[in-house]
């Protein structure tokens, strides 16, 4: 498998009420690539969104779910959510800014 360029990394941003509230603490929430570790996705923000500094990263691994059709079983693809704390000083992340 090939390694993870730093634009693979990040897939989106998750947008919910929970971490709307986050950002006022600096902490941002992204969908991340499952592959990814805490180091990829470090580098994968501060290259995404000059000026910003990462202090930590928090990941959490969500299994696929089990679904049917018909009498056929099957999972839905597992995702990875990571939470990147900015440092203090840093520049915020725009994306954010117009929600």
């Amino acid at each position: 498998m090939a390694a993870l360029m730093y634009y693979d990394v990040i897939l989106e941003p998750v947008v919910s009420e929970e971490s709307m509230n986050a950002m006022a603490d600096n902490k941002y929430t992204f969908l991340v690539a499952p592959e990814a570790n805490k180091t990829q996705i470090k580098e994968a923000v501060e290259k995404l969104f000059p000026g910003t500094k990462v202090a930590t990263v928090n990941t959490m691994n969500k299994p696929g779910k089990q679904k049917r059709r018909g009498m056929t079983f099957g999972y839905t693809a597992k995702t990875k959510k990571a939470i990147v704390t900015l440092a203090e000083g840093s520049k915020p992340i725009e994306i954010y800014q117009g929600l």
